[in-house]
């Protein structure tokens, strides 16, 4: 299942559609949080959250509904941050292949960034995720 393909298309995002973006995160994130693993210690996603919505999604719409919602964010929000990047004509990124992310890769991405399952907990999800993305779609920044 593919979860996220935020194409980096160079036209960067009004800022409306971030604010949708984030509020369809905070929202859809409430009904799953009350039941789910707690964020880290700095209020971050932590990868056992993740990793609780991707092992409940096959059988929970409202964890398969939260994890879509959360990685589209996170997807939405690293091709805004690519796009924006270099608005003021010193810096461009370009990056050979879209932003993909599919259930098998982010549970990749993040099994090693933590290998440890004791460290999930503490350790926030999105850096690895961004990291994974960015990395899988040779993105580079340009002087």
């Amino acid at each position: 299942m593919i979860l996220v393909n935020a194409l980096s298309t160079g036209e960067p995002m009004p800022s409306f559609k971030r604010k949708i973006v984030l509020a369809t995160v905070a929202a859809s994130m409430t009904p799953f949080a009350a039941a789910a693993l707690p964020s880290t210690e700095t209020g971050h996603i932590s990868v056992g959250q993740v990793m609780e919505m991707i092992e409940k999604a096959d059988t929970s719409p409202i964890a398969r509904q939260t994890l879509v919602a959360y990685v589209s964010g996170v997807g939405e929000t690293a091709g805004a941050i690519v796009d924006m990047i270099g608005d003021d004509g010193s810096r461009t990124v370009s990056c050979r292949k879209s932003f993909t992310l599919d259930t098998g890769s982010l549970r990749a991405a993040l099994e090693a960034g933590a290998p440890r399952q004791a460290s999930w907990s503490r350790t926030p999800a999105t850096p690895l995720i961004v990291a994974d993305m960015v990395k899988r779609a040779g993105c580079r920044a340009k002087d």
